[in-house]
Formats: C-alpha cells, sequence, structure tokens
C-alpha cells in the first residue's frame, strides 16, 4: 500500500474572485477572513507552500471600523531608509488620508513573510468606495 501526501501545483488552482463589503466590519475579523482566503485555507488541496488561494476585492474601506481607541492608540510606522527619516502616523490620520493602506497593511501583517506572502499581497485589490473595475471577473460576494 502506497501513502503519500497530496502537493497542489499552482496550476492546480482555479483562482475564484470574491467581494468583500467593508462597510461597518471591524478591522482585525475582517483582515483575518481577507489572509485565509488569500492563502486559500478554505481550499480542500491547500498547500502551504502553494498558492492555491483567491483573489479578494475589498470595497467600502473608508467605512471600517476600529475597536476601543484604536484610533488615536494605534501608529503605523515607516522608514524611508535615510537617516531620521521614521515617519509616523496615527490609524484615524491614515483612516482619512488612505483608508485602503490600513486594511492592505492588516491584511499583510497576517501573511507569510516571504515571496509567497509577497505574490498573495498581490491578489487583493482595496478601494475606499463601493465601485471596482473588476466587474469582468464575474466577483462573487462573500459573506462574513
Amino acid at each position: 500500500m502506497k501513502k503519500y501526501t497530496y502537493s497542489a501545483k499552482p496550476s492546480d488552482n482555479p483562482n475564484h474572485w470574491w467581494v468583500v463589503n467593508a462597510d461597518g466590519a471591524i478591522l482585525g475579523r475582517l483582515a483575518s477572513h481577507i489572509a485565509a482566503r488569500l492563502r486559500g485555507k478554505y481550499n480542500t488541496a491547500f498547500t502551504p507552500h502553494v498558492d492555491t488561494g483567491d483573489s479578494v476585492i475589498v470595497i467600502n474601506a473608508e467605512k471600517i471600523k476600529l475597536t476601543g481607541r484604536k484610533l488615536e492608540q494605534k501608529v503605523y510606522y515607516r522608514h524611508s531608509g535615510y537617516i531620521g527619516g521614521l515617519r509616523s502616523i496615527t490609524a484615524r490620520k491614515l483612516l482619512e488620508k488612505r483608508p485602503e493602506d490600513l486594511i492592505r497593511i492588516a491584511v499583510k501583517g497576517m501573511l507569510p513573510k516571504n515571496s509567497l506572502g509577497r505574490q498573495l499581497c498581490k491578489k487583493l485589490k482595496v478601494y475606499a468606495g463601493s465601485e471596482h473595475p473588476h466587474d469582468a471577473q464575474q466577483p462573487e460576494t462573500m459573506k462574513l
């Protein structure tokens, strides 16, 4: 009797498209569902080192909610690479200025920190409003 473990290939992935409405959703809970869908955890042929996930479109990113006092207390940092180039921005200012980045950063933190994670980040499309240009992909609505 031969025993083996099935390992999916990238060509095995049908790559469905999903639309998520972030209106009134809590950031962390939404990000964990999106990360699992991007990773392919819901797929029966899930393989940790292969992209078996789906593409996700997030709309209404400007209407996302953060619990507690995170809007004032949560700080996002970035560095330019130059001396003294550390910049910081609070969650409230980031939500007003670039609401798409708030969701993108949260999801990216839940993905692997390697080339697979960078590849999965490209399958996430985030839009501040309710319109998106991906109607040709026939996305399905994802219930949370």
